[in-house]
């Protein structure tokens, strides 16, 4: 990411993270019950001919999934930008391939978990051979399962729950890392380059999101034979914040002394860590993951600047890479403003994947659903604005992932981790 391109409105972020936990479950029934009626559909349907192009220069289509309102809205609006620009983009150049234009079909399900698990079996989308959407596992999983049961691939631009693949099956796709990954990588990068051997680890209990990457990030520092001393837990919870103060004395007389603390946690109780430890005169690493990527953090109301913070993100903050600069300048002229942050990105580079999956079909074949999946599963070192993206079988793709600095305020990316 580069400086400036932040997570908007944390109150919406925090509802993201709630939503992706508690909807989850009630999301895999509706997924189930979707199966059973898109089967029932294909029975019905036998003997059809599969979804393809079915005449030179009619254009390809995919289906466009979003939430243009409600708490969904800060993360999928700007992946719609960035889809609908890629798209544009493709077209001006002329095309995809032999002239064929790409067709985005959008649907806005304003949030409605129920209206996204329909979105497959509208009309509007029954030509279409592929479908992208959404950034909330909970709105993908519910979404995604109607196409990928008639055979149509799915991608999804910012969803990052790392079991996606293996739920949704072959013909599914992720754009962004798992979060399994930015915890292993904030783990590599704090044992190897801050030399950290000894870490404190505080952990909020009340999102899928925090959880998962607390966990990867504890079992990865653990095999590099670092030790955790000890975890704390803490939930957040709106509107009182929690109360760690506790946890920064507990921290700041135990012994032996730890040598950095990862802190699981989104926005509000990022900056909130950040200001007790650093007012507290506690200055050793704070390492994170990309909840940290706030402009909540940077603004957290401090004695002087932010220093020595380090979390993972998506490889695009500070960032010169032809990709990046490319499609920020496009963004810009597009839309009259900077991206409002990396789901923007990741949209775009979502159609973008596409678009050189049916590319490389070539003359081979015809782009169809089939063609298509196949295509995306070989895609490798595939370049894009936020990151390089290798797809692997049930798994999210292996993708690199920026490690950013905070020192005296200022965003850096200082190293870039590859699986």
């Amino acid at each position: 990411m580069i400086k400036m391109l932040y997570l908007p409105d944390n109150i919406k972020l925090r509802i993201h993270r709630e939503v992706n936990l508690r909807l989850a479950k009630i999301a895999v029934k509706a997924a189930i019950w979707l199966a059973l009626v898109s089967a029932l559909a294909l029975g019905n349907a036998a003997g059809a001919a599969p979804t393809k192009i079915e005449q030179e220069g009619q254009p390809i289509k995919a289906a466009l999934l979003y939430n243009s309102s409600g708490p969904m809205a800060s993360i999928d609006e700007p992946a719609y930008k960035g889809a609908i620009l890629a798209a544009k983009l493709i077209n001006a150049a002329g095309g995809i391939t032999g002239g064929q234009k790409l067709e985005l079909i959008p649907t806005d399900t304003g949030s409605n978990i129920a209206k996204a698990g329909s979105a497959g079996m509208d009309e509007k989308n029954k030509d279409v051979v592929a479908a992208i959407g959404y950034g909330d596992s909970a709105f993908v999983i519910s979404a995604a399962s109607p196409f990928v049961n008639k055979g149509i691939p799915y991608i999804t631009p910012g969803a990052t729950l790392p079991t996606l693949p293996g739920m949704l099956g072959e013909r599914f796709f992720m754009t962004a890392y798992g979060d399994d990954g930015q915890g292993r990588a904030i783990a590599d990068y704090a044992y190897n380059n801050l030399n950290v051997k000894r870490i404190v680890v505080w952990t909020d209990t009340s999102m899928a999101f925090t959880l998962a990457v607390s966990d990867s990030f504890k079992r990865r520092f653990a095999e590099l034979g670092g030790t955790v001393l000890y975890e704390d837990l803490f939930k957040s919870g709106m509107p009182v914040p929690p109360d760690l103060s506790k946890m920064v004395e507990r921290l700041r007389t135990n012994e032996p002394k730890p040598e950095a603390v990862f802190v699981a946690a989104i926005e509000e109780e990022a900056a909130l860590s950040v200001k007790l430890l650093r007012n507290g005169g506690i200055d050793i690493p704070i390492v994170s993951a990309d909840g940290f990527d706030s402009p909540l953090v940077e603004k957290a109301e401090m004695a002087k600047p932010i220093t020595n913070v380090y979390f993972s993100t998506h490889s695009y903050r500070g960032e010169t890479r032809k990709e990046v600069t490319d499609f920020i300048k496009a963004y810009k002229k597009e839309y009259g403003k900077e991206p409002d942050n990396a789901y923007a990105a990741l949209g775009y580079d979502a159609v973008n994947i596409l678009a050189d999956a049916i590319r490389r079909i070539g003359n081979s074949g015809v782009p169809d659903k089939d063609t298509i999946s196949k295509a995306l599963s070989e895609t490798k070192d595939f370049k894009a604005v936020t990151g390089v993206i290798t797809m692997r079988p049930k798994s999210p793709p292996e993708k690199s992932i920026a490690i950013a600095e905070i020192k005296d305020g200022k965003y850096t990316v200082v190293h870039t981790w590859r699986p």
